[in-house]
């Protein structure tokens, strides 16, 4: 799929375009969202691996054209560096456009941030500090047992926002999923994060004097970062995607702060475009299996893609289908009706 209109960067296929290097094409943000954030650090490796277990394998013939409003606010969300909230029922694609957009621009790895009505700003969002892990290394240290010295930074995790505002060269991808089942605290504390770009990790800046540079972990596997006098800034603002299925409402200075989008339901070009993503040995069967799914999902007020998409594999992996008594009541089994109402 070519640009639609010259600042799209981002075009709507899912799929790598090599034509396009956000380093050049990304225009300079607006003067209110110019962060300063470094030495800037490169995108890690990976992702890809994720990314198929997502939206599907790459390749030119799986993609299909995004709605058009879709990809204007994508557009807009990124030469604005501000965030996407999402909204749809469960299924409609919200946590699989941050992965397109991370594959089709060559983003790296996306972070993820599962919200729960338990979920705090800091210690599951921005860092965790183990103090209690701290003490016991002291102490193994200090009774002979540890030889090697404990550093602070090992007991530092940067969480999924965290990560993302470190001074990357580009912007990471970042999902926020169902920020609507969390505390009614969480967008109000989110207020600062989203409109500075940065925070503090005190526990960093109290021994800032002493230690002015610590290298703590990061929510990449394996990842790492090297913090300055305890305060973590960003230098490209992440493309932050939070999701919601409308469970209530946020405040207006939460919206004030993000863009809106809400997802349609998936039309039946899309939907085959999607199977086609995961099974590429999928039988031309699956063409009237996706009609029979979008009637059914009519009818019970929106069904979700995973539900399609384990019929698919049933269907293509296993005998049942000869047994035309036996696999209807197993698909009507799988395509049973969801508790909220509209697709995933």
């Amino acid at each position: 799929m070519t640009r639609t209109d010259d600042w799209h960067i981002y075009t709507g296929t899912g799929q790598p375009a090599a034509e396009v290097d956000l380093r050049t094409d990304l225009p300079e943000p607006p003067p209110w969202r110019v962060f300063r954030g470094g030495p800037a650090l490169p995108l890690p490796p990976g992702g890809e691996h994720e990314n198929t277990r997502r939206i599907g394998a790459p390749g030119a013939d799986t993609s299909y054209p995004a709605d058009r409003h879709e990809i204007d606010m994508v557009n807009a969300a990124l030469l604005l560096r501000r965030p996407l909230l999402v909204t749809g029922g469960p299924g409609t694609g919200k946590t699989s456009l941050a992965f397109r957009v991370a594959r089709e621009l060559s983003l790296g790895p996306v972070l993820t941030w599962p919200v729960t009505s338990s979920t705090k700003l800091r210690q599951d969002g921005l860092y965790e500090y183990d103090a209690i892990g701290r003490v016991h290394a002291s102490s193994a240290r200090a009774s002979g047992v540890l030889d090697e010295p404990t550093d602070i930074g090992d007991f530092i995790h940067l969480g999924p926002l965290g990560t993302a505002l470190l001074p990357y060269e580009l912007p990471r991808v970042l999902v926020v999923d169902e920020v609507d089942k969390a505390d009614l605290s969480l967008p109000h504390d989110l207020l600062a994060v989203l409109e500075d770009g940065e925070f503090l990790i005190r526990e960093l800046a109290r021994v800032a004097r002493r230690t002015p540079k610590v290298v703590v972990h990061t929510a990449d596997p394996g990842g790492s970062a090297e913090i300055t006098e305890g305060r973590v800034v960003c230098r490209a603002f992440p493309f932050i995607v939070f999701t919601s299925n409308r469970e209530r409402e946020f405040p207006p200075a939460f919206l004030r702060r993000t863009l809106q989008l809400e997802m349609q339901p998936p039309n039946e070009e899309q939907l085959a475009s999607m199977v086609a993503a995961h099974f590429r040995d999928a039988s031309g069967g699956s063409a009237e299996l996706i009609r029979k799914f979008l009637r059914r999902s009519e009818s019970e007020g929106g069904l979700a893609i995973d539900q399609l998409l384990n019929t698919i594999q049933l269907a293509s992996s296993s005998g049942l289908t000869s047994d035309r008594v036996a696999w209807e009541r197993l698909r009507d089994a799988l395509w049973h009706r969801l508790s909220t109402t509209g697709f995933e």
